[in-house]
């Protein structure tokens, strides 16, 4: 697909590759070392790469985080993917964010990724009101 950003070689440095999948640093990072994992085959979404490709970003997974706790020695990690127009995907090739955290780059960090949207049930035990 000659229009994918993701099926072109990436503009940043692949930090690491596999026969299926490759990690590269995401252009526009949310925080140092931010990394984006992608199959190299063209598949929209996680729900259509097949087992081989979910099986080979995960194992790239391990490795760029070996790599990114060497280089900067982050205190956590966000891993996520966002499937559908809905859930936030604007671009339509599956890609993993690997987002490396660091004490005190937000106030409180508590739930995560849980903290995307007001929970329809609240979870009081992270201060959610009802």
């Amino acid at each position: 697909m000659d229009s994918c950003i993701f099926c072109s070689e990436p503009e940043t440095e692949i930090v690491a590759e596999n026969d299926l999948a490759r990690a590269f640093y995401d252009k526009y990072p949310v925080n140092e070392g931010h990394v984006l994992i992608v199959p190299k085959r063209h598949v929209e979404t996680l729900f259509e790469a097949t087992l081989e490709e979910l099986d080979a970003i995960n194992r790239l997974l391990f490795k760029v985080k070996d790599k990114l706790d060497k280089k900067f020695n982050p205190d956590g990690y966000n891993v996520g993917v966002n499937v559908g127009r809905a859930a936030g995907q604007t671009i339509f090739h599956l890609h993993y964010h690997v987002i490396p955290r660091y004490l005190g780059d937000v106030k409180d960090p508590r739930g995560g990724i849980r903290k995307i949207k007001k929970s329809v049930i609240p979870y009081l035990a992270e201060g959610e009101e009802n």
